[in-house]
Protein backbone atom coordinates (compact mmCIF):
# COMPACT_ATOMS: atom_id res chain seq x y z
CA UNK A 1 0.00 0.00 0.00
CA UNK A 2 1.04 3.10 -0.85
CA UNK A 3 0.90 6.17 1.77
CA UNK A 4 3.18 9.30 1.35
CA UNK A 5 4.82 8.12 -1.60
CA UNK A 6 6.37 5.07 0.57
CA UNK A 7 6.11 1.08 0.13
CA UNK A 8 4.00 0.10 3.72
CA UNK A 9 3.27 -3.58 4.42
CA UNK A 10 -0.56 -4.03 4.12
CA UNK A 11 -2.69 -7.35 5.51
CA UNK A 12 -6.01 -8.62 4.63
CA UNK A 13 -7.24 -10.92 7.13
CA UNK A 14 -10.31 -12.61 6.15
CA UNK A 15 -12.72 -16.18 5.56
CA UNK A 16 -13.66 -17.09 2.98
CA UNK A 17 -12.74 -14.05 0.94
CA UNK A 18 -10.04 -15.31 -1.03
CA UNK A 19 -12.02 -17.72 -2.66
CA UNK A 20 -14.22 -14.85 -4.34
CA UNK A 21 -13.72 -12.90 -7.43
CA UNK A 22 -13.08 -10.16 -5.24
CA UNK A 23 -10.00 -7.99 -6.84
CA UNK A 24 -8.18 -7.40 -3.67
CA UNK A 25 -4.82 -6.28 -5.45
CA UNK A 26 -1.24 -7.43 -6.03
CA UNK A 27 -0.67 -10.34 -3.08
CA UNK A 28 2.67 -11.15 -1.81
CA UNK A 29 1.98 -13.69 0.60
CA UNK A 30 -0.86 -15.80 1.46
CA UNK A 31 -1.32 -17.15 5.36
CA UNK A 32 -3.68 -20.03 6.12
CA UNK A 33 -4.95 -20.78 9.56
CA UNK A 34 -5.82 -24.65 9.50
CA UNK A 35 -6.42 -26.99 6.59
CA UNK A 36 -9.19 -25.67 4.05
CA UNK A 37 -11.47 -28.44 3.32
CA UNK A 38 -10.83 -28.91 -0.22
CA UNK A 39 -7.90 -28.96 -2.84
CA UNK A 40 -10.06 -26.81 -4.62
CA UNK A 41 -10.28 -24.18 -1.67
CA UNK A 42 -6.24 -24.59 -1.19
CA UNK A 43 -5.38 -23.60 -5.51
CA UNK A 44 -7.87 -20.69 -5.03
CA UNK A 45 -5.93 -19.64 -1.68
CA UNK A 46 -2.47 -20.20 -3.03
CA UNK A 47 -3.23 -18.85 -6.46
CA UNK A 48 -4.00 -15.34 -5.32
CA UNK A 49 -0.40 -14.77 -4.46
CA UNK A 50 2.21 -14.06 -6.81
CA UNK A 51 0.75 -12.75 -9.84
CA UNK A 52 3.62 -10.44 -10.80
CA UNK A 53 5.56 -11.55 -13.53
CA UNK A 54 8.54 -13.46 -12.33
CA UNK A 55 6.39 -14.43 -8.86
CA UNK A 56 5.80 -17.37 -7.00
CA UNK A 57 2.81 -18.47 -5.41
CA UNK A 58 3.92 -18.09 -1.91
CA UNK A 59 1.57 -19.71 1.06
CA UNK A 60 2.35 -19.90 4.85
CA UNK A 61 -0.12 -22.58 6.90
CA UNK A 62 -0.65 -22.79 10.21
CA UNK A 63 -2.20 -25.81 12.25
CA UNK A 64 -3.75 -24.86 15.15
CA UNK A 65 -4.13 -29.31 16.20
CA UNK A 66 -2.34 -32.56 14.71
CA UNK A 67 -4.99 -33.42 12.97
CA UNK A 68 -5.22 -29.70 11.02
CA UNK A 69 -1.68 -30.34 10.43
CA UNK A 70 -2.31 -34.26 9.07
CA UNK A 71 -5.54 -32.96 6.90
CA UNK A 72 -3.29 -30.16 5.33
CA UNK A 73 -0.58 -32.44 4.53
CA UNK A 74 -2.54 -34.68 2.48
CA UNK A 75 -4.29 -31.67 0.62
CA UNK A 76 -1.36 -30.37 -0.22
CA UNK A 77 0.26 -33.56 -1.36
CA UNK A 78 -3.14 -34.62 -3.21
CA UNK A 79 -2.55 -31.18 -4.82
CA UNK A 80 1.05 -31.82 -5.46
CA UNK A 81 -0.29 -35.29 -7.46
CA UNK A 82 -2.76 -32.92 -10.01
CA UNK A 83 -5.86 -33.84 -7.53
CA UNK A 84 -8.50 -31.96 -7.09
CA UNK A 85 -12.21 -32.57 -6.19
CA UNK A 86 -15.34 -33.29 -9.10
CA UNK A 87 -18.58 -31.57 -8.81
CA UNK A 88 -21.30 -33.61 -7.14
CA UNK A 89 -23.40 -34.47 -9.70
CA UNK A 90 -27.63 -34.76 -8.85
CA UNK A 91 -29.28 -37.02 -10.94
CA UNK A 92 -32.79 -35.97 -9.82
CA UNK A 93 -32.56 -32.08 -8.42
CA UNK A 94 -36.17 -31.96 -7.60
CA UNK A 95 -35.49 -28.42 -5.09
CA UNK A 96 -33.85 -27.15 -8.60
CA UNK A 97 -37.16 -28.55 -10.45
CA UNK A 98 -39.47 -26.82 -7.51
CA UNK A 99 -37.47 -23.31 -7.84
CA UNK A 100 -37.81 -23.37 -11.73
CA UNK A 101 -41.21 -24.42 -11.56
CA UNK A 102 -42.29 -20.88 -9.30
CA UNK A 103 -39.89 -18.92 -11.18
CA UNK A 104 -41.92 -19.94 -14.96
CA UNK A 105 -45.02 -19.39 -13.57
CA UNK A 106 -44.14 -15.94 -11.84
CA UNK A 107 -42.71 -14.70 -15.05
CA UNK A 108 -45.65 -15.22 -17.20
CA UNK A 109 -47.95 -14.23 -14.34
CA UNK A 110 -49.69 -17.31 -15.10
CA UNK A 111 -50.01 -20.22 -17.30
CA UNK A 112 -51.60 -23.36 -18.68
CA UNK A 113 -50.56 -26.38 -16.59
CA UNK A 114 -49.53 -28.85 -19.77
CA UNK A 115 -47.57 -25.79 -20.99
CA UNK A 116 -45.51 -25.67 -17.35
CA UNK A 117 -44.87 -29.53 -17.34
CA UNK A 118 -43.95 -29.45 -21.06
CA UNK A 119 -41.23 -26.50 -19.90
CA UNK A 120 -40.18 -28.41 -17.10
CA UNK A 121 -40.02 -31.81 -19.09
CA UNK A 122 -37.74 -30.52 -22.20
CA UNK A 123 -35.27 -28.92 -19.53
CA UNK A 124 -32.22 -30.40 -20.02
CA UNK A 125 -31.27 -29.71 -16.22
CA UNK A 126 -33.94 -32.44 -15.23
CA UNK A 127 -34.01 -35.00 -18.31
CA UNK A 128 -33.98 -37.90 -15.03
CA UNK A 129 -36.75 -36.48 -13.81
CA UNK A 130 -40.10 -38.31 -14.90
CA UNK A 131 -43.06 -36.04 -15.90
CA UNK A 132 -45.28 -38.46 -13.78
CA UNK A 133 -42.73 -36.71 -10.99
CA UNK A 134 -42.66 -33.32 -12.33
CA UNK A 135 -46.94 -33.70 -12.11
CA UNK A 136 -46.45 -34.89 -8.67
CA UNK A 137 -44.66 -32.29 -7.34
CA UNK A 138 -46.67 -29.38 -9.14
CA UNK A 139 -49.92 -31.08 -7.40
CA UNK A 140 -48.45 -30.47 -4.18
CA UNK A 141 -47.64 -27.39 -5.04
CA UNK A 142 -51.03 -26.69 -5.29
CA UNK A 143 -52.32 -28.26 -2.49
CA UNK A 144 -49.89 -26.10 -0.37
CA UNK A 145 -50.59 -22.99 -2.24
CA UNK A 146 -47.73 -21.78 -3.26
CA UNK A 147 -49.11 -22.18 -6.49
CA UNK A 148 -53.03 -21.50 -7.28
CA UNK A 149 -55.11 -23.76 -10.09
CA UNK A 150 -57.37 -22.10 -12.21
CA UNK A 151 -59.32 -24.25 -14.51
CA UNK A 152 -56.58 -25.41 -16.83
CA UNK A 153 -53.84 -22.63 -15.54
CA UNK A 154 -51.98 -22.20 -12.45
CA UNK A 155 -50.90 -18.41 -10.82
CA UNK A 156 -48.70 -17.57 -7.54
CA UNK A 157 -50.93 -18.68 -4.84
CA UNK A 158 -51.32 -16.86 -1.80
CA UNK A 159 -48.47 -18.49 -0.17
CA UNK A 160 -46.27 -18.59 -3.11
CA UNK A 161 -46.34 -14.42 -3.19
CA UNK A 162 -44.94 -14.13 -0.08
CA UNK A 163 -41.96 -16.76 -1.22
CA UNK A 164 -41.12 -15.38 -5.02
CA UNK A 165 -41.93 -11.82 -3.93
CA UNK A 166 -39.08 -12.15 -1.40
CA UNK A 167 -35.97 -10.97 -1.95
CA UNK A 168 -34.38 -14.18 -0.86
CA UNK A 169 -36.07 -15.79 -3.94
CA UNK A 170 -33.64 -15.26 -6.58
CA UNK A 171 -30.97 -16.80 -4.64
CA UNK A 172 -30.34 -20.94 -4.54
CA UNK A 173 -27.74 -20.72 -1.85
CA UNK A 174 -29.17 -21.17 1.22
CA UNK A 175 -27.72 -18.85 4.68
CA UNK A 176 -25.96 -20.07 7.99
CA UNK A 177 -28.57 -22.27 10.00
CA UNK A 178 -27.96 -20.96 13.19
CA UNK A 179 -29.22 -21.80 16.37
CA UNK A 180 -29.43 -19.44 19.43
CA UNK A 181 -27.61 -20.73 22.62
CA UNK A 182 -29.62 -20.04 25.77
CA UNK A 183 -28.41 -20.70 29.82
CA UNK A 184 -31.02 -19.71 32.39
CA UNK A 185 -32.53 -17.62 29.79
CA UNK A 186 -29.53 -15.59 28.86
CA UNK A 187 -28.79 -16.06 25.78
CA UNK A 188 -25.08 -16.98 24.95
CA UNK A 189 -24.49 -16.94 21.22
CA UNK A 190 -25.27 -18.83 18.51
CA UNK A 191 -23.79 -21.80 16.53
CA UNK A 192 -24.33 -23.25 13.11
CA UNK A 193 -26.74 -26.83 12.86
CA UNK A 194 -24.51 -30.13 12.76
CA UNK A 195 -25.81 -33.30 13.27
CA UNK A 196 -23.38 -33.50 15.85
CA UNK A 197 -25.66 -30.85 18.09
CA UNK A 198 -27.14 -33.34 20.48
CA UNK A 199 -27.56 -33.47 24.02
CA UNK A 200 -24.91 -34.15 26.83
CA UNK A 201 -21.97 -33.23 24.14
CA UNK A 202 -20.17 -29.99 25.23
CA UNK A 203 -19.65 -26.95 23.14
CA UNK A 204 -17.07 -24.44 23.14
CA UNK A 205 -18.99 -20.78 22.97
CA UNK A 206 -18.13 -17.24 24.78
CA UNK A 207 -14.78 -18.78 26.17
CA UNK A 208 -16.59 -21.20 28.25
CA UNK A 209 -17.64 -25.16 28.08
CA UNK A 210 -21.11 -25.50 27.99
CA UNK A 211 -22.99 -29.29 28.25
CA UNK A 212 -25.80 -29.57 26.01
CA UNK A 213 -29.34 -29.79 28.14
CA UNK A 214 -32.30 -30.17 25.21
CA UNK A 215 -32.04 -29.07 21.29
CA UNK A 216 -35.53 -27.67 19.99
CA UNK A 217 -34.99 -27.86 16.40
CA UNK A 218 -38.27 -26.23 15.83
CA UNK A 219 -37.46 -23.02 17.26
CA UNK A 220 -33.79 -23.57 16.71
CA UNK A 221 -32.60 -23.13 20.29
CA UNK A 222 -29.93 -24.94 22.58
CA UNK A 223 -30.19 -25.08 26.08
CA UNK A 224 -27.02 -25.12 28.14
CA UNK A 225 -25.27 -25.68 31.45
CA UNK A 226 -22.03 -24.82 32.42
CA UNK A 227 -19.86 -28.25 31.58
CA UNK A 228 -17.96 -29.47 34.95
CA UNK A 229 -17.16 -32.85 33.26
CA UNK A 230 -13.98 -32.10 31.35
CA UNK A 231 -15.29 -33.50 28.00
CA UNK A 232 -13.70 -32.05 25.01
CA UNK A 233 -16.02 -29.57 23.56
CA UNK A 234 -17.16 -31.09 20.07
CA UNK A 235 -15.99 -29.00 16.91
CA UNK A 236 -17.96 -26.78 14.67
CA UNK A 237 -15.47 -25.25 12.16
CA UNK A 238 -14.70 -25.83 8.94
CA UNK A 239 -18.28 -26.16 7.93
CA UNK A 240 -17.19 -28.05 4.16
CA UNK A 241 -17.69 -31.65 3.03
CA UNK A 242 -13.98 -33.42 2.92
CA UNK A 243 -13.87 -35.38 -0.01
CA UNK A 244 -12.90 -38.98 0.59
CA UNK A 245 -9.44 -38.86 -1.16
CA UNK A 246 -8.01 -36.15 1.30
CA UNK A 247 -9.11 -38.74 4.41
CA UNK A 248 -7.74 -41.63 2.96
CA UNK A 249 -4.52 -39.96 2.13
CA UNK A 250 -4.21 -39.13 5.96
CA UNK A 251 -4.73 -42.57 6.52
CA UNK A 252 -1.74 -43.39 3.75
CA UNK A 253 0.46 -40.37 5.58
CA UNK A 254 0.32 -41.82 9.14
CA UNK A 255 1.62 -45.11 8.10
CA UNK A 256 4.50 -44.21 5.83
CA UNK A 257 7.66 -43.13 6.88
CA UNK A 258 7.98 -40.65 4.24
CA UNK A 259 9.66 -37.16 5.57
CA UNK A 260 8.28 -34.07 3.94
CA UNK A 261 10.81 -31.24 3.20
CA UNK A 262 8.10 -28.62 4.05
CA UNK A 263 7.24 -29.20 7.15
CA UNK A 264 8.82 -27.28 10.36
CA UNK A 265 10.62 -28.93 12.98
CA UNK A 266 7.55 -28.70 15.43
CA UNK A 267 5.06 -30.00 12.87
CA UNK A 268 7.51 -32.88 12.16
CA UNK A 269 7.26 -33.65 15.77
CA UNK A 270 3.33 -33.97 15.94
CA UNK A 271 3.35 -35.91 13.14
CA UNK A 272 5.28 -38.21 13.91
CA UNK A 273 3.53 -38.54 17.84
CA UNK A 274 0.34 -38.97 15.61
CA UNK A 275 2.16 -41.92 13.68
CA UNK A 276 3.32 -43.15 17.33
CA UNK A 277 -0.34 -43.02 18.50
CA UNK A 278 -2.02 -45.21 15.33
CA UNK A 279 1.35 -47.66 15.55
CA UNK A 280 -0.38 -49.83 17.86
CA UNK A 281 -2.82 -50.72 15.20
CA UNK A 282 -1.62 -53.32 12.96
CA UNK A 283 -2.63 -52.10 9.32
CA UNK A 284 -1.76 -54.07 6.40
CA UNK A 285 -4.30 -53.29 3.80
CA UNK A 286 -5.82 -49.80 3.96
CA UNK A 287 -8.60 -50.47 1.26
CA UNK A 288 -10.20 -52.55 4.01
CA UNK A 289 -8.89 -52.20 7.39
CA UNK A 290 -9.97 -48.97 10.04
CA UNK A 291 -8.56 -48.74 13.96
CA UNK A 292 -10.64 -49.13 16.22
CA UNK A 293 -9.14 -48.08 19.74
CA UNK A 294 -10.50 -49.70 22.77
CA UNK A 295 -10.72 -48.40 26.11
CA UNK A 296 -12.54 -48.90 28.78
CA UNK A 297 -14.82 -45.97 29.09
CA UNK A 298 -15.30 -45.77 24.96
CA UNK A 299 -14.90 -47.39 21.49
CA UNK A 300 -13.55 -45.22 18.63
CA UNK A 301 -13.76 -46.08 15.15
CA UNK A 302 -11.54 -43.97 12.51
CA UNK A 303 -13.18 -44.42 9.27
CA UNK A 304 -11.08 -42.24 7.41
CA UNK A 305 -13.29 -41.76 4.86
CA UNK A 306 -15.37 -38.45 3.21
CA UNK A 307 -18.13 -36.42 5.22
CA UNK A 308 -20.97 -37.87 3.31
CA UNK A 309 -20.05 -41.04 3.79
CA UNK A 310 -19.64 -40.85 7.32
CA UNK A 311 -22.71 -38.78 7.88
CA UNK A 312 -24.33 -41.83 6.33
CA UNK A 313 -22.74 -44.84 8.30
CA UNK A 314 -23.82 -42.38 11.58
CA UNK A 315 -27.06 -42.76 10.58
CA UNK A 316 -26.95 -46.72 9.88
CA UNK A 317 -25.58 -47.21 13.14
CA UNK A 318 -28.46 -45.14 15.00
CA UNK A 319 -30.62 -47.17 12.90
CA UNK A 320 -29.79 -50.61 14.26
CA UNK A 321 -29.31 -49.22 17.79
CA UNK A 322 -25.27 -48.21 17.87
CA UNK A 323 -25.04 -45.14 19.77
CA UNK A 324 -22.67 -43.39 18.44
CA UNK A 325 -21.53 -39.38 18.20
CA UNK A 326 -19.01 -38.19 15.11
CA UNK A 327 -16.30 -36.40 15.45
CA UNK A 328 -15.49 -35.11 11.51
CA UNK A 329 -12.12 -33.37 12.18
CA UNK A 330 -10.97 -36.99 13.10
CA UNK A 331 -12.75 -39.01 10.90
CA UNK A 332 -14.14 -40.79 13.95
CA UNK A 333 -17.03 -41.97 15.38
CA UNK A 334 -17.26 -42.22 19.22
CA UNK A 335 -19.33 -45.19 20.11
CA UNK A 336 -21.82 -45.45 22.99
CA UNK A 337 -21.92 -49.20 23.34
CA UNK A 338 -20.23 -52.44 24.77
CA UNK A 339 -17.20 -53.45 22.60
CA UNK A 340 -19.37 -57.28 22.55
CA UNK A 341 -22.85 -55.01 21.70
CA UNK A 342 -21.12 -53.32 18.40
CA UNK A 343 -19.73 -56.91 17.36
CA UNK A 344 -22.85 -58.50 17.84
CA UNK A 345 -25.00 -55.51 16.00
CA UNK A 346 -22.02 -54.76 13.52
CA UNK A 347 -23.73 -55.50 9.84
CA UNK A 348 -27.43 -55.88 11.18
CA UNK A 349 -28.17 -52.79 9.06
CA UNK A 350 -28.12 -54.90 5.74
CA UNK A 351 -31.21 -56.05 7.53
CA UNK A 352 -33.10 -52.85 7.85
CA UNK A 353 -33.00 -51.91 4.14
CA UNK A 354 -37.03 -51.84 3.95
CA UNK A 355 -37.16 -49.27 6.69
CA UNK A 356 -34.35 -47.34 5.25
CA UNK A 357 -36.92 -44.47 3.49
CA UNK A 358 -39.04 -44.69 6.61
CA UNK A 359 -36.00 -43.84 8.88
CA UNK A 360 -34.97 -40.90 6.94
CA UNK A 361 -38.30 -39.55 6.81
CA UNK A 362 -38.57 -39.83 10.49
CA UNK A 363 -35.51 -37.95 10.82
CA UNK A 364 -36.08 -35.39 8.61
CA UNK A 365 -39.94 -35.09 10.41
CA UNK A 366 -37.92 -34.98 13.93
CA UNK A 367 -35.45 -32.71 12.57
CA UNK A 368 -36.42 -30.35 9.60
CA UNK A 369 -33.04 -28.29 10.00
CA UNK A 370 -31.71 -31.40 8.48
CA UNK A 371 -32.76 -30.80 5.10
CA UNK A 372 -32.31 -26.96 5.33
CA UNK A 373 -28.84 -27.44 6.03
CA UNK A 374 -28.15 -28.34 2.54
CA UNK A 375 -31.12 -27.30 0.28
CA UNK A 376 -33.53 -23.87 0.64
CA UNK A 377 -35.73 -25.28 -1.50
CA UNK A 378 -36.82 -28.75 -0.69
CA UNK A 379 -38.52 -28.06 2.51
CA UNK A 380 -41.14 -27.32 -0.17
CA UNK A 381 -41.25 -30.92 -1.21
CA UNK A 382 -43.73 -33.92 -1.08
CA UNK A 383 -41.61 -35.31 2.18
CA UNK A 384 -40.84 -38.64 -0.07
CA UNK A 385 -38.98 -36.10 -2.49
CA UNK A 386 -37.38 -34.99 0.35
CA UNK A 387 -36.06 -38.06 1.41
CA UNK A 388 -35.26 -39.15 -2.41
CA UNK A 389 -32.88 -35.51 -2.34
CA UNK A 390 -31.14 -35.98 1.40
CA UNK A 391 -30.58 -39.57 -0.07
CA UNK A 392 -28.89 -37.81 -2.87
CA UNK A 393 -27.06 -34.81 -2.04
CA UNK A 394 -26.69 -35.73 1.75
CA UNK A 395 -25.97 -39.06 2.45
CA UNK A 396 -24.25 -41.62 0.10
CA UNK A 397 -25.24 -45.14 0.82
CA UNK A 398 -23.81 -46.97 -1.97
CA UNK A 399 -20.42 -46.06 -0.92
CA UNK A 400 -21.00 -46.42 2.91
CA UNK A 401 -21.81 -49.93 2.48
CA UNK A 402 -19.66 -50.69 0.72
CA UNK A 403 -16.78 -49.47 2.72
CA UNK A 404 -19.07 -51.51 5.62
CA UNK A 405 -19.05 -54.44 3.80
CA UNK A 406 -14.99 -54.51 3.74
CA UNK A 407 -14.13 -52.82 6.61
CA UNK A 408 -12.45 -55.20 9.02
CA UNK A 409 -11.98 -53.44 12.21
CA UNK A 410 -8.25 -53.45 14.04
CA UNK A 411 -8.42 -53.01 17.60
CA UNK A 412 -5.41 -51.68 19.15
CA UNK A 413 -2.79 -54.08 20.65
CA UNK A 414 -4.68 -57.04 18.89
Amino acid sequence: MNQNNKQQNFCISCTSTLELGIDIGSVDEVVQIDSTHSIASLIQRVGRSGRKDEQQSNLFLYATDRWSLLQSIACWLLYKEGFIEPPQMIEKPFDILLHQTLSITKGYSGLPISELIDQLTKNSTFKSIHRSEIIEIVDHLIEIDLLEKLRQEVIIGVEGEKVVNSRNFYSMFQSEDNFKVVNAGNNIGEVPYSPQLVENENILLAARIWRIKFVDDQAKRVEVIPALDGKKPIFFGGAGAIHPKVREKMFEILYSTESYDFLDELSVIEINILRKDFSVFDINDQTSQRPLKVSEKKLELFTFTGSQINRTIQFLFDMVGIANVMEEQRSALEIKVSDEEFNARWGSWKDSQVELDLKIQEKIESNPSIIMSFSKWAVYLPISYQTRLLKQKYFDFDSAEKLLDQMKPVRNGR
